[in-house]
């Protein structure tokens, strides 16, 4: 057996390899998930999200079959999703929808200014789709809060009130088909974390202490207000980032989440009403209640992490 990385579920498509029936080319496999009937959708979305190198090119030559010309946003997006079932891991959703933000805006240029802008609002689609057909939801978005937590982010603009309420209202009257509805999403994804508890974090723009309740689960930190909140504030994905203890004056117990590369890290919060916006920390500084806690939260971090751990 040759070492190809295939989640158990599409080992079949390793014997078609091996057996040459099939080549090893991004194209050549995009092609089979995409058009071969009686594969298992949620195999082909947890194949999708993968992060080597040849996942990538799958994924990007897989959403490439995709035809979004003159579709709205969720028109597109209801035909993306109906190809494979998302998988519930928070990184394996971005790497997906990060995908699928470039290729519908390379079949759509000119109605958003950028790719981001595309990607935020992808997840707030799929946030209000959850928010307004699930039943444990009793607290359903209007139209005015959805287009309040869209408010700027066409690059520092107002998309169209038209385009936004047009979204909803599709959204609203019928909710996304999801295939194979086993039970695997991201609602599930609090339910058995590898950590949780209370940490101070700081605030990015604003210096200030602040106390959150941290989750630890998916290869992701999020971090909610209240420990009854459903939604969390803000999402950190931990792949490429970096953790330490670090001396501060101002706190004791301290840890840092970092790039070592010194990029801005890539994360997520909701501020103004719950508007979903992206992150501007270039680290995370958090601190924890004692010594033995803050020593804790980075044993439990420490196997997610892609990079070199540091510690000091």
């Amino acid at each position: 057996m040759s070492d190809f990385p295939f989640p158990p579920l599409l080992q079949g498509v390793q014997y078609l390899v091996e057996n040459g029936l099939l080549e090893w080319r991004a194209e050549s496999v995009a092609e089979f998930l995409y058009k071969e009937e009686g594969l298992n959708k949620t195999a082909i979305g947890n194949f999708l999200g993968e992060r080597e190198e040849m996942h990538l090119k799958i994924l990007k030559a897989f959403v490439g079959l995709h035809e979004f010309s003159d579709l709205n946003l969720v028109q597109a997006l209801r035909q993306f999703l109906w190809s494979f079932r998302l998988p519930g891991e928070a990184q394996k959703i971005d790497r997906m929808m990060e995908a699928f933000a470039a290729r519908y805006c390379g079949c759509n240029p000119g109605v958003f200014q950028s790719t981001d802008t595309c990607y935020i609002l992808s997840f707030a689609i799929i946030m209000l789709n959850t928010s307004l057909h699930n039943p444990n939801v009793k607290d359903k978005p209007t139209l005015q809060r959805f287009v309040s937590m869209n408010r700027g982010i066409n690059n520092g603009e107002d998309l169209p009130t038209e385009l936004l309420t047009k979204l909803y209202t599709s959204i609203r009257s019928e909710p996304f088909k999801i295939p194979e509805d086993d039970g695997n999403d991201l609602t599930l994804t609090f339910f058995n974390p590898d950590r949780e508890g209370w940490l101070l974090k700081i605030g990015g723009r604003v210096k200030t202490w602040k106390r959150r309740w941290f989750i630890l689960t998916d290869s992701c930190l999020y971090y909610f207000e209240y420990t009854t909140d459903k939604d969390p504030i803000g999402i950190i994905p931990l792949e490429n980032l970096c953790v330490r203890a670090l001396q501060d004056s101002s706190k004791p117990f301290c840890l840092e989440l970092y790039n070592h590369k010194g990029q801005k890290i890539k994360a997520c919060k909701t501020e103004n009403k719950g508007r979903v916006v992206q992150g501007k920390h270039q680290s995370y500084k958090l601190s924890a209640a004692s010594a033995e806690e803050r020593d804790d939260w980075i044993d439990a971090i420490r196997p997610f992490k892609s990079d070199v751990i540091v510690s000091i």
